[in-house]
């Protein structure tokens, strides 16, 4: 199983890039890792529900059956840092393909990809932008991988 963080677009800002390269290189000493900046449909003068189906169309085509596809999204479960280190494990232990968490672009999800999803989970019931959201995720990500592997990490 390969752990891994998809997102919609890329961010410009440096701050973001830094902080996402931090853990992004820390994440793989605990497991297979791998972090996805899909490149956002080229036409962006296009209506929210043809840009989500235009981004629909870039995740399924690397999406594979055996992969499981967990949404961040602001109406998914929320966990406490602990639970989703847990949640992690376990899906660690069951999951036979990848396991992807999947940021979407500003619109978030076309009704496809909605159905095809194994899961949501929220950050927090606040809305932060898609870009911020990508080093929040990845921050809880390599903690959720210290608090598996007992380390001092997160107390």
């Amino acid at each position: 199983m390969k752990l891994q963080l998809w997102t919609i677009g890329k961010t410009n800002d440096a701050y973001l890039k830094e902080g996402c390269a931090q853990y992004t290189k820390r994440l793989p000493h605990y497991l297979p890792f791998e972090y996805l900046e899909i490149p956002e449909p080229k036409n962006t003068k296009l209506s929210s529900d043809v840009l989500k189906k235009e981004e629909e169309k870039l995740i399924f085509d690397r999406l594979q059956d055996s992969d499981q596809l967990i949404l961040l999204d602001e109406k998914g479960n929320e966990f406490t840092s602990t639970e989703f280190g847990q949640y992690i494990q376990k899906k660690m232990n069951s999951v036979a393909g990848n396991l992807i968490f999947l940021i979407g672009g500003p619109y978030g999800f076309s009704d496809a990809v909605y159905k095809r999803a194994n899961g949501k989970i929220a950050l927090s019931k606040m809305t932060f932008s898609h870009q911020m959201v990508r080093l929040f995720a990845l921050e809880q990500l390599y903690r959720a991988c210290t608090i598996i592997k007992g380390e001092k990490y997160h107390h």
